[in-house]
């Protein structure tokens, strides 16, 4: 979906916030923002996010910067370059100068300025039918009661509510506190977006609210029997680091991955897996790729890393081609 196409629709949808009286420059801003930097920044420009626990450093909390020296035209000058050392790639080649300028012009009113929550995604629109009905775990989406909490500290309602956020709501949410909660994360999201969702019963349980989605199946890793101890390296290395925007099981068809633009490389498709080698896999890794949303991991992961991963996906998920031999 085109961002243009994606801004026609945002304007028919109904949203909670303050997106009534802002200018069009503004709504088209929101528009990009929300398709191509919440799953880093958040919605709300905190970057409480479930992908910011896996950047060092940490996504930009627009919330906390000064209005004095975050300025649109600094904004637009990270669009265009990115920010070296960081996850945060060049947008130029990506988005247009005119929707750079739009993205920043919203980020310094909505978080900087105004330190406002953006849009609200819970609507009937997007399929969200009597949102109050988990009104249990706004607490934990909230950051009013930490994750981190004891259960045994917790009341039997707080007990249903955190149980509730982490089958539901933890996805998106992450660890919904404004500040840093003690609390380790399994790298597998919990939850979906609703793709034409349908209520399936009246009663809040648990797994009528959590209804299959085809981006679930994307996020099961799989099974190999019988890898090597640098096979196994690498499928922790690829399930803790990779998998947030390749999917568990490599194809990129995982619910981050169809929202980035362009998609995150299928490691299974053999159209692509035939041209692909472990020097040019390797170089990926490390150096990342331009005008796409994968980073440099150069500074992360050591070269054995590097290549435990691409073990990993050899076995795992498609063979990958030794190098040419040399004439």
């Amino acid at each position: 979906m085109s961002i243009r196409s994606l801004t026609i629709l945002l304007a028919g949808i109904s949203l909670w916030g303050p997106a009534g009286a802002a200018s069009p420059q503004i709504e088209e801003g929101r528009a990009v923002y929300n398709f191509r930097c919440y799953f880093c920044h958040g919605y709300s420009g905190n970057g409480q996010t479930l992908a910011a626990t896996y950047l060092a450093p940490k996504p930009t909390n627009f919330q906390q910067a000064d209005p004095a020296t975050l300025t649109a035209e600094r904004v637009v000058a990270v669009l265009q370059a990115g920010k070296p050392g960081t996850a945060m790639k060049p947008f130029a080649g990506i988005i247009s100068d005119r929707e750079m300028r739009a993205v920043a012009e919203f980020v310094v009113d909505e978080f900087v300025r105004r330190k406002a929550e953006n849009t609200r995604y819970h609507t009937v629109e997007n399929g969200w039918p009597d949102h109050e009905r988990y009104k249990d775990a706004f607490p934990f989406a909230k950051g009013e009661i930490p994750l981190s909490r004891p259960w045994e500290n917790l009341s039997e309602r707080e007990s249903e509510g955190k149980r509730l956020y982490l089958a539901s709501c933890v996805s998106c949410h992450d660890r919904g506190a404004p500040t840093d909660d003690d609390i380790a994360w399994d790298s597998r999201p919990l939850s979906y977006p609703r793709n034409n969702f349908s209520l399936a019963a009246p009663a809040p349980k648990i797994d009528a609210m959590t209804s299959a989605s085809p981006y679930a199946l994307h996020d099961i890793p799989p099974k190999v029997a019988g890898m090597k101890p640098q096979e196994r390296r690498g499928e922790k290395l690829f399930q803790l680091n990779c998998a947030f925007c390749h999917g568990a099981d490599g194809s990129g068809q995982n619910w981050i991955g169809k929202f980035m633009e362009p998609h995150p490389r299928n490691l299974r498709d053999p159209a692509f897996m035939r041209t692909a080698t472990r020097s040019t896999l390797a170089h990926a890794i490390r150096e990342g790729l331009p005008n796409t949303s994968m980073p440099a991991w150069k500074s992360v992961l050591k070269e054995s890393d590097i290549q435990a991963i691409i073990s990993y996906i050899n076995r795992a998920m498609h063979p990958v081609a030794e190098e040419p031999a040399k004439r």
